[in-house]
């Protein structure tokens, strides 16, 4: 579990730490970065990062307090789910200030697609390294410090982060996220073409017209407060209350994702039940993204006829249908019934359900795709997910990109910094907020040449575990064959392996073994990698 170099300082939008580990869904190098304030306490408690060897015959966690690191005994708090667990460890140890990175019941129970989680609903969700912890026997790492982040010249720093955040005040964006956090998107990206719907074969317009009702306007009806990540000026965050019926409950509000997965990809366009199906995933410790997608599989797949009611526990999965998919999702949480089946993401379950199910799982490697179709060619984010799905070492993941999108994870950064008073004329780039931070003298281009040698380390840690450039593929649904009949993606049929030929060739990456040259290898510094790989 890492932070970045400016995670928890005054720089904008440094409220980052990353969870490392081989991912037991896709098999491949699993990373997952979470937000909240637990990778700034790590930080002021006089640490970069933890690194966990081994595994526990117990359980237990880690307590780290102003540079002393403790295991200690998890027996009391193991099968608590994410909530009672934060709230039972500030307890134990006397301080509502203590950071908690927890596994919810979901991980503990092995999920593949179980996140762990921070401030009751900040998630490093993608990957299933919750499960990782679980086989450790690892349930939490709560942590206090309250040392001093050490910054070279702060002078300089502050003149940069003043020239930055007036800078990202006045962008439009600013406004949109403080307002409305993801959640402004939600409804047009279904209309638009950008969200998948109907587990990725239908289209908004013809299948989903009532996506309105999932408007950021709609979904703000519901906020209690905004909340923010440590060093967030925009606090695109915000908390919740359903106040009555069966969906009352109180949590952090749905991120697009989540609306998207649960929603246009399940037909669902009741708001509520998306909130408390946000607050079963962050309190069960699920990875939203592929919860929803599991899902709208397993309506897909009773739909047409491939389980049915003697399967699903007597539940009726049909597309729309808010309590079915409310309850569902509570199964799969708990692995209980169905829900067992369903635990370990879409193509797990497509080999225990058989019967043809595998056409209906959209996966990449393993892992649910995200919420961002490829078929969109018309925008730049779209033909960026197109390649990024299959050619980064971490399948199907919509916030991955090479070279300084890298680096500025690695510095421990939101990617909405990268938009938001970054790199404009006149205004500090990510090197100059480092360069300040550290007594370094990075430039742009060394920056580009790290975020190389990250792509490169990634992509051996693949090669050794066995993988090639061609395991990672799409659905054919996703690709468009055959294509949509109606929207904004009727007819389209997309080709990515020309943009991935081009990006392994950029590389200097080998298109068929997927491994770097030898002489990019000595270009990065990374000629250990040489042995290895050849």
């Amino acid at each position: 579990m890492t932070t970045g170099i400016a995670t928890g300082t005054p720089v904008s939008f440094s409220g980052s730490f990353t969870a490392v580990g081989k991912s037991p869904l896709t098999g491949t190098w699993g990373d997952s970065r979470g937000g909240g304030f637990w990778g700034k306490e790590l930080k002021n408690a006089g640490f970069d990062a933890v690194f966990f060897y081994g595994k526990s015959e117990k359980p237990v966690y880690l307590w780290i307090n102003d540079g002393e690191a403790e295991i200690k005994d998890a027996s009391g708090i193991w099968g608590e789910n994410v909530n009672a667990t934060e709230a039972l460890l500030k307890e134990k140890h006397g301080d509502k200030r203590v950071q908690v990175a927890t596994i919810g019941i979901s991980g503990e129970k092995l999920s593949l697609i179980s996140a762990i989680m921070t401030d009751e609903g900040r998630a490093a969700g993608r990957q299933g390294l919750a499960a990782v912890m679980a086989t450790k026997k690892l349930k939490a790492v709560a942590v206090r410090g309250t040392g001093k982040i050490p910054v070279f010249d702060k002078d300089k720093l502050r003149e940069q982060v003043k020239l930055s955040l007036a800078a990202a005040r006045k962008n439009p964006a600013f406004l949109g996220f403080s307002k409305y956090g993801t959640t402004m998107m939600t409804h047009m990206s279904a209309l638009g073409g950008d969200s998948p719907v109907k587990n990725w074969g239908g289209s908004g317009v013809a299948d989903f017209p009532t996506a309105e009702k999932l408007s950021g306007d709609n979904v703000g009806k519901y906020n209690i407060r905004p909340y923010g990540c440590s060093g967030c000026p925009v606090a695109c965050g915000g908390l919740q209350k359903v106040e009555s019926g069966p969906y009352a409950v109180e949590g952090h509000r749905p991120e697009y994702e989540t609306l998207a997965a649960f929603g246009s990809m399940c037909l669902n366009d009741n708001i509520e039940s998306i909130i408390y199906l946000n607050y079963i995933c962050n309190n069960y410790g699920l990875d939203t993204i592929s919860a929803g997608c599991t899902i709208a599989f397993a309506i897909e797949c009773y739909e047409n006829g491939i389980i049915t009611k003697d399967n699903t526990d007597g539940i009726a999965l049909k597309w729309g249908d808010h309590e079915a998919i409310v309850e569902m999702t509570e199964k799969l949480a708990k692995r209980e019934g169905f829900g067992d089946i369903l635990a370990d993401g879409v193509r797990v379950a497509a080999k225990k359900i058989g019967k043809g199910s595998e056409k209906y799982a959209m996966h990449v490697c393993g892992q649910e795709l995200p919420m961002h179709d490829p078929r969109l060619e018309t925008q730049a984010y779209g033909k960026r997910c197109q390649l990024m799905y299959i050619a980064d070492a971490t399948p199907a993941r919509h916030t991955q990109s090479p070279h300084e999108g890298f680096t500025f994870q690695a510095a421990g950064l939101c990617s909405f910094g990268a938009f938001l008073g970054r790199g404009g004329e006149g205004l500090p780039q990510t090197h100059d907020f480092i360069n300040a931070l550290t007594e370094w003298d990075v430039t742009s281009a060394e920056m580009l040449l790290i975020g190389d040698r990250i792509a490169a380390m990634r992509q051996a840690f693949n090669l050794r575990e066995g993988f090639k450039p061609s395991d990672f593929t799409y659905p054919d649904r996703v690709l468009g064959k055959p294509p949509l009949k109606s929207g904004p993606l009727a007819g389209v049929t997309i080709h990515p392996e020309i943009m991935v030929a081009e990006y392994f060739k950029s590389m200097d990456w080998d298109l068929e073994t997927g491994k770097p040259s030898k002489a990019k290898l000595v270009e990065l510094g990374l000629e250990d990698l040489i042995k290895d790989l050849y």
